[in-house]
């Protein structure tokens, strides 16, 4: 198992991800590439983000990684705001991804203090 994998971070955003892939599928085919393939696209950004930085030899490194990660999330939670007011997706299904969202920035925020303490 990758080293990245054993990240309760990268666990939740992986989950995300799955959970974005799910919503995304019921879109209209117009959107195929238009909001589906960016939705799709930050919210992987996210997990790969996570374990591209588990790689890098230094902290610092990882760190930045990080925020890359937290600006795709901000697209995720931007473009859900975008779908729910489009009505693409009802309420419920914003407030969850909105949630998860949440849940995963605040564990990168922590991590990421975490790393630009030790380096």
């Amino acid at each position: 198992m990758p080293v990245f994998e054993r990240l309760k971070v990268w666990e939740k955003a992986h989950e995300l991800t799955l959970y974005i892939y799910r919503v995304t599928e019921k879109f209209p085919s117009e959107e195929r590439y238009g909001l589906t393939s960016q939705m799709r696209r930050a919210a992987y950004s996210v997990p790969a983000n996570i374990a591209e930085g588990d790689s890098r030899a230094t902290k610092k490194d990882f760190a930045n990684f990080i925020s890359h990660a937290q600006g795709s999330l901000a697209e995720i939670q931007y473009f859900s705001l975008l779908c729910r007011d489009l009505e693409l997706v009802p309420t419920g299904v914003y407030q969850q991804i909105q949630s998860q969202a949440d849940e995963v920035g605040r564990m990168l925020g922590a991590l990421r203090t975490k790393l630009l303490k030790k380096s």
